[in-house]
């Protein structure tokens, strides 16, 4: 069992859930997220006085799958969230300890479903 964590751009969102359907990935957890990386933020201008932006908005993609399904829930998210520009994203992809299903009582790969 594995924890397939990304973080994408929230205009590329939509894509990657159509990329994750066709691969027959459904289950998935969506969170707001503030992050920085290599785009190092930008600078603004609010009533005249200059700030840099170095939080910018992110989603976070948390998906629980089992080890057959790891290599196409990852090409799903990078096909749907790439554009080649700085700032696509990461991938983190985690061993998962155990999986409890709370309303059957299911554990392990059972319980991912």
């Amino acid at each position: 069992m594995k924890l397939v964590i990304a973080y994408i751009q929230p205009h590329k969102l939509q894509d990657v859930k159509k990329a994750l359907y066709k691969a027959e990935v459904y289950k998935m957890s969506v969170t707001n997220a503030l992050g920085c990386g290599a785009q190092q933020g930008y600078e603004e201008s609010y009533r005249g006085i200059k700030f840099e932006v170095n939080l910018l908005k992110k989603v976070r993609i948390e998906i629980a799958v089992n080890e057959s399904f790891v290599k196409k829930t990852v090409e799903a998210i990078v096909e749907g969230a790439r554009t080649g520009r700085i700032g696509d994203g990461k991938i983190f992809v985690l061993d998962l300890g155990e999986c409890i299903r709370i309303r059957t009582g299911d554990k392990g790969q059972a319980a991912i479903g």
